[in-house]
């Protein structure tokens, strides 16, 4: 059940892909970051201009006047190809300044030398953050942190009450565990006859990790889901799927066909943030006055969350003005002022106790916000920073497989792993 990606911000990221060249680890700047702020620096953000330049242009002047001796340079990539984009830069030795990040970015960059250890240059700041969002850009097999946290998100699950009470279930309570939300999907199934699932997507390694599997030794060297408990969330889908209270379309779902079959009424329970309700409410009004709003489910008692990241490039010329003003990006006074602008949290500490996210209005949008923010405090990011998309992609297929009954979800999740091996060993 993941949250789709585009929920981070309202101008939607797309998915990356992994940095293909490893570098020699030679950092070729200075790591300190004491000494005068003055310079020209490059600012690179992600999908971001279109519905926020007056924000940011706000935030550059800023620091411009805060610091009489620096020049800021924003530049916007498009979402389409920005990993890509950053790794032709990271090749070419043209990586801006300051680099707008997500943890899976960001470990092979590090791996290169080419993202600054914040522990050692900037860990003066890092109280000023949550824990958890500080540990998001940290690369299993490496000391230190490569990024500032940015912003942070994660939502509720969204269910269909009408679509409970017809099958006979209270639609006041929801489910709350894996075995009731199991339990639950085959009824809406059953008492549908096949035609309404309650999820539609299969599980990702998000949902794993939510479930309690370990994905990953500490080393960060070798993939672990292929454990008892994976093999047995597996299983458990692979009813699900053959009940139908899995959608039969899972295998090649978006997050975006997903979220269509829950406007239709074809899928019970469906992931989401706060920027969700507005769109219900203009597509399908009757979802809207039936939709009903629950916790993540999670095995562990935290919840997912994405986090984005602010990066200073290793070889800036500039590394007093290049953290600093990171560091200012992501202060709480900034991160507070882009919250209310857009769906999205601070991940800066004390933030998430203002009264914007913790106040109920009698909203929904309120409602989500809140409850969001309380589950944010020691909620982590289940998606092993060394992750990368291919490797997304073989764990998925292999799930096909097993769904599809070709292979046993043993195997299944076996070769995952093997696959998910081979290509960490070949990141370099």
């Amino acid at each position: 059940m993941p949250i789709p990606r585009r929920a981070l911000v309202a101008a939607a990221v797309a998915l990356v892909l992994p940095l293909s060249a490893c570098g020699s680890g030679d950092s070729g700047g200075s790591t300190d970051a004491s000494g005068k702020i003055e310079g020209d620096i490059t600012f690179q953000t992600w999908n971001l201009r279109a519905n926020f330049k007056p924000y940011f242009e706000g935030v550059v002047a800023d620091f411009e006047k805060k610091y009489p001796g620096t020049h800021v340079k924003w530049i916007d990539q498009p979402a389409e190809g920005y990993a890509d984009k950053i790794s032709a830069d990271a090749a070419g030795g043209t990586l801006p300044d300051v680099v707008n990040v997500s943890p899976d970015l960001v470990a092979p960059l590090a791996k290169a030398g080419l993202a600054l250890d914040l522990d050692k240059s900037a860990a003066q700041y890092k109280k000023e953050y949550l824990a958890g969002a500080w540990a998001g850009h940290q690369v299993p097999g490496m000391t230190g942190t490569y990024a500032f946290p940015w912003y942070l998100n994660t939502g509720p699950l969204f269910y269909n009450k009408s679509l409970f009470e017809k099958a006979g279930l209270d639609a006041a309570q929801p489910p709350t565990t894996y075995d009731e939300l199991f339990t639950d999907a085959l009824r809406l199934a059953d008492k549908s006859d096949g035609k309404v699932a309650t999820l539609a997507n299969v599980p990702t390694v998000e949902d794993f990790g939510r479930y309690g599997v370990e994905l990953m030794n500490k080393e960060g060297t070798a993939f672990s889901f292929n454990d008892a408990k994976g093999v047995q969330l597996l299983t458990k889908y692979k009813e699900l799927y053959d009940a139908k209270a899995l959608d039969p379309q899972a295998l090649t779902a978006t997050p975006e066909s997903s979220g269509k079959k829950f406007l239709t009424g074809a899928v019970a329970m469906n992931p989401g943030s706060a920027l969700d309700l507005g769109n219900f409410k203009k597509q399908a009004p009757n979802l809207y006055k039936n939709i009903g709003i629950t916790d993540q489910i999670t095995s562990t008692g935290k919840v997912n969350m994405y986090v984005m990241g602010v990066m200073v490039n290793a070889r800036t010329k500039h590394t007093p003005a290049a953290v600093a003003f990171a560091h200012f990006v992501t202060d709480a006074e900034n991160q507070m002022s882009f919250a209310k602008k857009v769906a999205i949290f601070p991940s800066t500490a004390g933030s998430l106790d203002d009264p914007y996210f913790t106040k109920e209005d009698g909203t929904d949008e309120t409602r989500v916000r809140v409850a969001a923010a309380k589950s944010l405090k020691n909620a982590v990011n289940y998606t092993p920073v060394l992750f990368s998309e291919q490797m997304k992609t073989a764990l998925r297929n292999e799930i096909a497989k097993a769904l599809q009954g070709k292979q046993s979800p043993k195997a299944a999740l076996d070769n995952a792993v093997k696959a998910c091996d081979t290509l960490l060993r070949q990141q370099g």
